[in-house]
């Protein structure tokens, strides 16, 4: 029998060993069971480590689990309440990880910042837009500033805008969170 032991706070699961009950740090009681959880360098009924949002069992749920302001979480929670998919290009504001977003090449924009650089104008679905320098132009702004010299006609891109949903990014660091592979 062992009791696998990891200083990273990476929760495995043990075979508990005869004789030797440890307490459980969600409940305080004795762990009678033959398996137990080891998580944050503590010991935990199967039961008793849940993401303290959504009560899952997150020795069930994933591989990771996550903790921030004293709150044991799921990835999902986590995310929902601390994480991000990275900064606007056009405001530099971070955007929530569960956000409607646009996005053109390599930028993620939140939906009010996706507009005209130049004029304000606010898109929709199907509209063309030029993306001259990671700026969004309307096409009247883009024909404007080819005639008269102001952009080069060269290296302009016309891209069709697209609604999608954000992609979480799986660093946790950004968000100052600790995230942790279940084993």
């Amino acid at each position: 029998m062992m009791v696998l032991d990891k200083e990273d706070g990476v929760p495995m699961l043990s075979v508990q060993p005869k004789g030797k009950q440890k307490g459980c740090a969600g409940c305080n009681r004795k762990i009678k069971d033959r398996y137990l959880l080891k998580a944050l360098d503590k010991y935990w009924h199967e039961d008793c480590l849940k993401c303290a949002c959504c009560d899952c069992r997150l020795g069930e749920v994933g591989s990771t689990l996550y903790t921030k302001a004293n709150l044991i979480l799921c990835r999902r929670d986590y995310l929902r309440l601390f994480g991000t998919t990275g900064n606007c290009a056009a405001c530099s504001k971070l955007i929530p990880a569960f956000e409607m977003v646009m996005r053109a090449r390599d930028n993620v924009y939140h939906l009010d910042c996706f507009a005209c650089q130049l004029c304000n104008q606010r898109f929709c679905v199907g509209d063309k837009f030029f993306l001259k320098n990671n700026m969004i132009l309307c096409q009247m702004d883009y024909e404007e500033g080819q005639l008269n010299g102001s952009f080069e006609s060269q290296g302009a891109v016309l891209e069709q805008l697209q609604v999608v949903y954000s992609k979480m990014i799986r660093t946790t660091s950004s968000a100052g969170g600790k995230g942790a592979a279940l084993g």
